[in-house]
């Protein structure tokens, strides 16, 4: 029964990283573009014929001038899902959870260390030193 429960553990963990997967418009396929949050069938459709008619996406200008119903409000949306043009997020837009699991530790700063000085010391203004 243990063994059951620690496997359906993993599989949800595993199959949480691939909802935050990052999917850039010009390398992904039908697949994966349906897989972000905000992009269906319909969607991914229009994004590989537009890419298919006029070459990969420059930037997110781009993209949302030859993608039909993509405006700043629904560019930053699908960014913050993890789609990317290039390998970049919407500039504004905020960062996509995985992204920001992985920042996460280099933002992290270090505590302050603990002082030596008593209370009583420090009310007489004298230094742990």
């Amino acid at each position: 029964m243990i063994k059951k429960l620690m496997l359906a553990v993993a599989t949800l963990v595993a199959s949480m990283g691939f909802a935050f997967a990052q999917v850039d418009v010009n390398k992904a396929d039908a697949a994966a573009l349906d897989s972000v949050k905000g992009v269906g069938p319909a969607m991914s459709k229009a994004i590989i014929d537009a890419r298919t008619k006029g070459g990969d996406f420059k930037d997110w200008s781009d993209f949302q001038k030859r993608v039909k119903g993509v405006a700043d409000k629904r560019a930053a949306q699908l960014s913050k899902a993890g789609l990317q043009v290039n390998g970049q997020s919407k500039e504004g837009a905020p960062m996509a959870a995985a992204s920001a699991e992985k920042a996460a530790p280099a933002e992290k700063t270090a505590k302050p260390a603990k002082s030596s000085a008593k209370p009583a010391d420090m009310k007489a203004g004298k230094s742990a030193t």
